[in-house]
């Protein structure tokens, strides 16, 4: 019941300020730039010449009456007239609609309203920015710059070296390091497109109270005017191609794959941002100046800036930090005449009717093989020009540095019907998958008409995901996991219209048929008034919901929508403003128009049926697979076999979908109603373990009220409105993977059964699709899991009416999310039907798990550790097949409803509701629960608490070896550690040690340390210190690695747990990187130990991330959980309440002496080296490059710093 569908739904329906974007605008205009949204009458700091088309040559001094560009520089004083800088050319303002007035703006058809609070404004030295005033949270902004250059902009010798110039600019910088400490937060990215560098920071600094916006604002500007110095260059240049080791898995490689042949036809396909090794680890310091004085220019950057701030100030601020920058001296600085030479061509190439010239300078330079409906209109200036211009800015021809590929071919499947597919087949591998994709032009959304096309094809989207998701549940799915979507990609210029499916080997056939069969469907027949009617309401109430929010949208996400809306060209609204035009937008929205939207999402899967009109342009086919597979296997597939494939797919008879009933509510309330009289609910006060008196059974309380029901279940609710019109509610059953073992219970039931409840849904009359698609009408999220100590269900709902009928006054209001999530809840505890299908599922699920875990070169490492330390204890490793093919559907259901007994229950809600009517729900829905439902499972069992297994001594150090031809290295430290509560698994706490090691401790000291959430707060702050020493050592010093991270494994109820520090390197560094791992953990306990500085910078991140999280509702289910079990005796209400003060209250030499409750001897240590080998048969490549994506998006995204 985590139904994909629902998280498909989100997806989908979400809507970042609904559909917030901006039209594109030219510098070119004959007109005043104005600030599009600010107080009347206030305008950008450029004035444009009324009479004379505006060029960059009138903010550098060409035009007849611009200022005398020498006024404030004196350095063109001195040295008289610079030369030109050899990229800048005129091109669209990256404001794009912000640039351009309002009072400009079309009247018909109907532009969409910008939001009232963005401000915007170009310097004089061409620099544009945009502000927007935000107060979630209050106290805090952030400051994104973004240059608009990346990967796609590097000539032949310069692959890599945007990336390299990122790391050099901002990891080297002096301002960004006066930074740390103060609370904030700075990082770095780059993709093909873009380099953005951000701050994350508080308003005034901790210590002292200035200004923190100057420092930083200095710290980008420092990114600017960036040095470039050897010492600098090599530490980043090491952290570089440890990075190129680190992010090389395989998934990453088949991410390299698809983008490959999806963008075959330009340079995307050639100029991935990590680069080629060969080159990174030859440039010197003037490669990358020149690289740096090129791109990093005023004209070339886009400065964002979100959140508490005053824009009067700001932009004074901004204009005093960044105004003296001029593209004519970075000109004079850059080296190396042959690359500056060859810039400007590229720069002149970039011009001839590229997306990035041509619609958004945020695109890269780019020209794409577009496939649209036959006969679709296309913009003139996005079509290929007839005449190849001089210069191969597209990277058609070959040259020495490129990867050998396979030539990727064309099929023509039958007259004008052609697609472009490709194989890519891996030992690493586990499962088929397909990945289909069509490429559109991005269509701004700035009008009505725009804005109610964009809501039409959404509906059809969500209609056909969960039509997806349905038949992906069936009793013999086709394929384990299958999405259709059409997202506009800045990184790439373009929509990418999608279609990403896996399933096993075997049934690839089977699997493309059923998913495009689908796809057929929704193009030819279109969606039935009930999913109109549904998905329509989705939409309405997700927008009502983020006019809700208001101003109370983080920062981060407002920034994050901000910068993808003016990217594409949308028009950014507020959610108010989101909110009014898509009710408008709804009312007069047909079913006619909806399906002419899913006729052209489709359009390219239809056109290949003999009997449809093809598509204009060509759609392309990647399919990923096992190595190895016999060409005789009908798992095996050939470039022609899945040509052939999809076309004989679209040749298969398709009938209209039919709607299915779908209940307005799960329980009756006359049902519900007798259950009460049967079993009338009673409140019970709260009791605690960590000393806090117990709570009334009738008194509310803040921040919370925490209660029980007679049945036993604990209850927990708070209310958080910064999440407007929505909850969390978690349920926990302990025991989990534990309780598998404590009960007698085969290995594996309780995991595999909670999964099964995850795959199934069926409740009293109600069928699974009946119950997956009421979900979906009152938009409940829902997510079933089972770790070592517990079966957790988490749901996400709207607290307002949802599942509402119609618009404006004929609407007709269905029940409130919050009471839908309470049916479920109350229906999966008394009511739930399991299903042989849905164990299939589960069990299919974990099989390809652990099949996928053996050929992971970090899983099977850390799985080798855990075996090892725990000497196999079954609760802490994966499940193997053997176990997983032995689970019946008996033993998944005894298992799991053994847990789900009321006496051990505890359910924990936040949201933005009234407290009292939850509680009132609560009370009827779950108190009218018997106290003995589902004691056919209960089972008998001691009470002792569980631990984990003692460390055997001494340590050991393992090494492994995984098939794989690319060389990659991952090596571990573990060792024991305390629970995330202070207990060891010997039984004895932190607190209690560290007053033993500390004898001549105050009564002060003795009573701070002997508070309830001393040793949980101690062990965060901890944390955090070694995570910076290892990155000051492994990195910084030493440069061994990009990352090595520490972590505890935190178990809340089982005695003890495990610290794991993790390093990636190559494989020639891997010893040297575990063995500065090891020696950072000595040294921090014996010659550099903590110090007040250390941990005055932990605190502020401890806080300031607790601060952001308590405007998370799921946070809030987090805190609460435990608060009244018994199995975690230090968890009580004081751990929230007292959080800040105990963070305040702790010192270095408590940190130290915390340290040492750590199994931190070497001799006790455990250590694992994970390295690659070739498999047989293989040769060694003549270098190791690795030519891959990024981190963090589907198909790919950006590469941190």
């Amino acid at each position: 019941m985590k139904l994909p569908t629902i998280n498909a739904l989100v997806v989908l329906l979400a809507a970042p300020s609904a559909i917030d974007a901006f039209v594109p605008s030219r510098w070119g205009s004959s007109a005043q730039l104005k600030t599009v949204g600010s107080t009347p009458g206030r305008s950008s700091k450029v004035v444009m010449n009324e009479k004379e088309p505006f060029t960059l040559g009138t903010l550098f001094g060409g035009g007849n009456k611009a200022k005398d560009p020498t006024a404030s520089n004196p350095i063109k004083k001195l040295r008289g007239p610079m030369e030109p800088h050899p990229s800048v050319r005129s091109h669209i303002s990256p404001l794009n609609r912000l640039g351009k007035d309002q009072a400009e703006q079309p009247t018909e058809p109907e532009p969409l309203p910008v939001h009232p609070l963005v401000r915007s404004g170009v310097l004089a030295n061409g620099m544009p920015y945009v502000i927007l005033p935000n107060k979630s949270p209050p106290g805090r902004f952030e400051a994104h710059l973004q240059v608009f250059s990346g990967s796609a902009d590097e000539l032949e010798p310069q692959q890599g070296i945007a990336h390299l110039t990122e790391h050099v600019a901002y990891m080297g910088s002096r301002k960004r390091e006066r930074l740390f400490g103060t609370g904030s937060q700075t990082n770095a990215y780059t993709d093909f497109h873009h380099t953005v560098f951000y701050a994350s920071c508080p308003i005034q600094a901790p210590r002292g109270g200035s200004s923190m916006l100057p420092m930083a604002l200095d710290a980008l500007v420092d990114v600017m005017e960036a040095r470039v110095e050897t010492s600098r260059l090599e530490k980043e240049r090491a952290a570089v191609l440890s990075e190129m080791t680190m992010v090389n898995t395989i998934e990453y490689r088949v991410e390299c794959q698809i983008l490959s042949t999806l963008h075959r036809e330009n340079r995307l396909a050639k100029r991935f941002p990590i680069g080629k090794e060969s080159l990174i680890r030859s440039w010197q310091t003037d490669d990358v100046r020149t690289w740096h004085r090129t791109h990093y220019r005023p004209d070339n950057v886009l400065l964002y800036l979100v959140g508490d701030v005053d824009p009067d100030e700001a932009e004074k601020v901004i204009e005093s930090k960044f105004g003296h920058l001029s593209a004519e001296k970075q000109a004079s600085e850059i080296k190396l005449p042959e690359m500056k030479k060859e810039a400007s061509k590229l720069a002149d190439a970039v011009m001839d009717k590229t997306v990035k010239s041509a619609q958004s300078w945020h695109y890269p330079p780019v020209r794409h093989d577009w496939c649209v409906p036959q006969d679709g209109d296309i913009d003139e200036k996005l079509i290929k020009p007839s005449q190849v211009i001089d210069y191969d800015i597209h990277l058609q021809e070959d040259y020495p540095l490129d990867d050998n590929v396979d030539t990727i071919e064309i099929d023509e499947l039958a007259p004008g019907k052609k697609i472009r597919p490709h194989i890519y087949r891996h030992e690493l591998l586990q499962a088929f998958s397909l990945h289909m994709f069509a490429k559109r032009p991005v269509e701004p959304v700035a009008d009505m008409d725009s804005f109610r096309h964009s809501l039409a094809r959404r509906i059809a989207l969500a209609a056909l995901q969960i039509r997806l998701n349905v038949g992906g549940r069936s009793d013999d799915p086709a394929f384990t996991f299958v999405e259709f979507n059409q997202l506009d990609s800045a990184r790439e210029g373009c929509a990418v219209c999608s279609l990403d499916m896996t399933a096993e080997p075997a049934r690839w056939k089977d699997a493309i048929c059923k998913s495009l069969s689908e796809i057929r469907k929704l193009g030819e027949f279109g969606v039935t008034s009930g999913e109109m009617e549904r998905y329509a309401s989705s939409l309405m109430t997700d927008a009502e919901q983020l006019a809700a929010q208001g101003d109370r949208i983080s920062h981060g996400d407002q920034l994050s929508h901000l910068m993808e809306t003016v990217a594409n060209g949308h028009t950014f609204m507020s959610p108010e403003q989101s909110y009014y035009q898509t009710a408008r937008a709804l009312q007069s929205l047909t079913l006619e128009d909806v399906n002419k939207a899913a006729a052209e999402l489709c359009s390219h899967i239809t056109g290949f049926n003999k009997g449809s009109n093809s598509s204009d342009g060509m759609p392309i086919a990647v399919a990923c697979m096992p190595k190895g597979i016999s060409p005789d296997s009908p798992a095996y597939c050939t470039s022609e076999s899945l040509a052939e494939t999809i076309f004989e797919a679209c040749q298969i008879e398709v009938e209209p979908e039919e709607d299915v009933h779908v209940p307005h509510s799960l329980i009756p309330e006359d049902e519900l109603a007798k259950s009460v009289e049967e079993n009338p609910p009673v409140w019970e006060g709260g009791s605690f373990s960590d000393g806090t008196p117990n709570t009334s059974a009738e008194q509310l309380t803040r921040p919370f009220t925490l209660r029980r029901l007679g049945n036993g279940i604990r209850v927990g609710v708070a209310q958080n409105p910064a999440e407007s019109q929505r909850g969390h509610l978690r349920l926990v059953a302990p025991g989990g993977r534990d309780a598998e073992k404590k009960l007698g219970f085969k290995k594996g039931s309780m995991a595999i059964g909670a999964r099964t409840m995850q795959e199934g849904g069926a409740f009293g009359p109600w069928t699974r699709e009946q119950v997956e698609l009421f979900c979906v009408d009152h938009l409940l999220m829902v997510e079933i899991n089972c770790n070592e100590e517990a079966v957790t269900v988490d749901f996400v709902f709207p607290t307002t009416n949802v599942g509402n009928v119609g618009f404006g006054d004929d609407i007709q209001l269905g029940i409130t999310g919050t009471e839908a999530v309470l049916q479920v809840v109350r229906e999966i505890i008394v009511g739930f039907k399991w299903e042989e299908d849905a164990l299939g599922r589960s069990k299919q699920s974990f099989r390809s798990s652990h099949e996928s875990l053996q050929k992971n070169l970090e899983g099977v490492s850390t799985e080798r550790i855990m075996e090892t330390m725990t000497q196999m204890d079954e609760r802490f490793l994966s499940i193997d097949v053997d176990t997983v093919n032995a689970i019946t559907l008996e033993d998944a259901r005894t298992a799991v409803m053994s847990q789900l007994l009321p006496e051990g229950l505890e359910i924990s809600m936040a949201g933005d509701f009234d407290v009292v009517e939850v509680v009132d729900m609560v009370h009827r829905y779950l108190g009218s629960i018997p106290k003995d439902a589902n004691k056919e499972f209960k089972q008998e069992v001691e009470t002792t608490a569980s631990s984990v297994p003692v460390i055997p001594a001494p340590g050991k150090h393992l090494e492994l070896e995984l098939e794989d031809p690319d060389p990659r290295a991952v090596a571990y430290v573990a060792g024991s550690s305390p629970n995330s509560w202070g207990y060891l698994s010997d039984g004895t706490t932190v607190a209690e040690r560290v007053l033993e090691a500390d004898k001549k401790a105050s009564d002060y000291d003795k009573k701070r340390r002997g508070h309830p959430l001393f040793a949980h707060v101690a062990l965060s702050l901890l944390s955090e210190i070694v995570n910076r020493r290892l990155f000051s050592t492994v990195r910084e010093r030493k440069q061994l690695t990009y990352d090595a991270n520490f972590c505890f494994t935190n178990f809340e109820r089982l005695s003890g747990g495990w610290f794991l520090v993790t390093v990636t390197a190559s494989k020639e560094k891997a010893q040297q990187a575990l063995e500065a791992c090891k020696e950072t953990l000595a040294t921090l306990r014996k010659s550099q130990t903590i110090t007040a500085d250390n941990v005055e910078s932990a605190k502020r991140v401890v806080l300031n991330r607790h601060d952001g999280e308590l405007r998370t509702s799921a946070y809030w289910t987090q805190l609460m959980t435990g608060l009244q079990e018994e199995s975690i005796p230090l968890k009580g209400p004081l751990s929230v309440t007292d959080f800040n003060a105990v963070v305040e209250s702790i010192t270095a030499k408590d940190l130290q002496l915390t340290l040492e409750t750590l199994g931190l001897e070497e001799e006790n240590l455990y250590t694992a080296i994970g390295r690659t080998v070739l498999p047989e048969g293989s040769e060694e490549p003549e270098e190791e490059v690795v030519r891959s994506p990024v981190m963090g998006m589907r198909r790919g995204g950006a590469l941190m710093g």
